[in-house]
């Protein structure tokens, strides 16, 4: 045998080797098993190419506008976290700075498929952001995405050109919103468990969706859209409690728009990319659930049902229903940091490998740490902007209280399903007392909402972090009252853009 029959024999046994190896288990799908829709992009890109500002019910227009109004506090606030300061410098070392899109919260401007991907690092550089409700109750909370930042920062930036109306920005918003929500609920719940961070993957479909719209692309230019984003997807969850988090969630934004900017100039791709055996939800997640997506689309909108979460306090959302429960029991049981010999807090496991920072040391890592959330609550009575620092984490009597705190998996919570985040506490006090209390969804969830009044509070503290003039913050507050009568959005750049620059 020749030295090359020899190799290619080789090589042929250790790839039949390494495929056995990998279709082993429950978890490997041929493409007889893979889901067949024909048609469902197609479906997805007549949906967005089709539907108009009125067939949007009055219901989710206002809901929007909640979570417009949070995402755009949210890069008020973002613009003063380290990723900001890296991402302007970053665009001034490459020249980028003398475009026409506004970088939010400083005086800078730059292109409009740069300023999608900074704004987006910074509505999501505190994990304070929107969160999509599940379904069914195997699709984990923290599957699905944040909705509002790969589609917002996008479809701004497109609408600071000029002649946008507030009824048209809106419009583009809930149909970008809506199919990334659909195809992240559609995919296997595989996709999130395995590591996936789903707002970096599905994510660009929703800024795809609202670019096309906005640029009144017909069905075909939808599709290559849809096809050129797809191959952008991207994003980990071991990086979540780092600065790549919000990296992931930028790039979802910008990859949108490039994808959409590319197509206006001819730009071709895959019509089917959702669907094919060689799509995405066969590469992302192995198998997809075509009754989650196809024909549901709007029907109902996700806005409505199962509905979005705003979120009260900046860090993973995981974390929230247990945060709103403690915060009841400390107010209407006055309990004190000192009376505390322990308290266990019982959850699934999506919980606690997704809230995986059990012994934080900085602020991002306390995002995602149950631990630090039940701590600063018992001793600050308040978990802010202010208290996700390093300095703040770092203190000794954080650290300390930290270790009260016991985390685990709990039977109850584990078969209550995924859909919801129920959460068990069993607070420990010092003179024998034992005080518990439960709950399934955290404020500003659809089960116990913010009012519009209560998301405007929320934007106020974000300003107010941002050091934001007040004139500036009212008058946000009051044109995304009334969006849906602005003639021109771009009349917003002048209210997000600082006077002098910062940092």
């Amino acid at each position: 045998m020749f030295r090359r029959d020899f190799g290619k024999a080789s090589l042929g046994v250790f790839a039949a080797t390494v495929l056995v190896n990998s279709t082993k288990g429950a978890r490997a799908v041929t493409s007889n098993d893979f889901p067949k829709s024909p048609g469902l992009t197609d479906y997805v890109g007549r949906f967005v190419a089709t539907t108009k500002y009125e067939d949007i019910p009055p219901e989710v227009i206002e809901l929007g506008k909640k979570s417009i109004l949070d995402g755009l506090g949210l890069a008020l606030a973002g613009s003063m976290a380290g990723t900001g300061t890296i991402c302007r410098q970053y665009l001034e070392d490459l020249g980028l700075c003398d475009g026409k899109a506004t970088i939010i919260g400083s005086a800078r401007k730059t292109s409009p498929r740069f300023a999608a991907f900074v704004n987006a690092v910074s509505i999501h550089a505190d994990d304070f952001d929107d969160t999509q409700l599940a379904v069914a109750k195997d699709r984990v909370y923290g599957l699905l995405v944040h909705p509002t930042v790969p589609v917002l920062p996008a479809a701004l930036a497109l609408a600071e050109r000029g002649g946008v109306s507030g009824k048209e920005l809106m419009l583009a918003y809930h149909l970008g919103v809506e199919a990334e929500c659909k195809i992240a609920e559609a995919i296997s719940p595989r996709h999130y468990q395995d590591g996936f961070h789903s707002t970096g993957t599905c994510g660009p479909f929703g800024s795809a969706a609202a670019c096309a719209k906005l640029l009144r692309f017909d069905l075909s230019k939808t599709l290559n859209v849809f096809g050129l984003a797809a191959s952008q997807s991207g994003g980990l969850r071991e990086n979540f409690g780092t600065m790549t988090k919000p990296f992931q969630a930028g790039r979802a934004a910008e990859s949108g728009l490039e994808s959409a900017e590319l197509v206006a100039l001819g730009w071709s791709a895959a019509e089917q990319i959702l669907e094919a055996d060689r799509g995405f939800f066969h590469a992302f997640g192995g198998s997809y659930d075509p009754a989650a997506i196809m024909g549901r689309l709007g029907k109902p909108w996700t806005f409505v049902s199962p509905g979005i979460s705003l979120k009260p306090y900046p860090s993973g959302s995981l974390a929230h229903p247990a945060m709103t429960e403690l915060a009841y029991l400390i107010e209407t049981n006055n309990i004190q940091a000192t009376q505390v010999e322990k308290i266990d807090v019982g959850a699934n496991h999506n919980m606690t490998t997704t809230l995986l920072h059990h012994q934080p040391k900085t602020g991002l890592e306390a995002k995602f740490s149950m631990e630090f959330c039940m701590a600063i609550l018992l001793l600050e009575r308040k978990a802010g902007l202010g208290e996700f620092s390093d300095k703040v984490v770092q203190r000794a009597d954080v650290q300390e209280m930290i270790r009260r705190v016991n985390f685990y998996v709990d039977p109850e919570a584990e078969s209550a399903g995924y859909d919801k985040m129920t959460s068990l506490l069993k607070i420990h006090l010092k003179d024998g007392r034992i005080i518990t209390g439960r709950a399934d969804f955290g404020k500003g969830s659809p089960a116990n909402p913010m009012t519009f009044e209560e998301a405007a509070a929320k934007f106020r503290g974000c300003a107010e972090f941002a050091d934001w003039p007040g004139v500036k913050t009212e008058k946000i507050i009051a044109f995304v009252r009334a969006l849906d009568t602005a003639p021109d959005v771009s009349a917003l750049s002048s209210l997000l853009a600082a006077e002098k620059r910062k940092g």
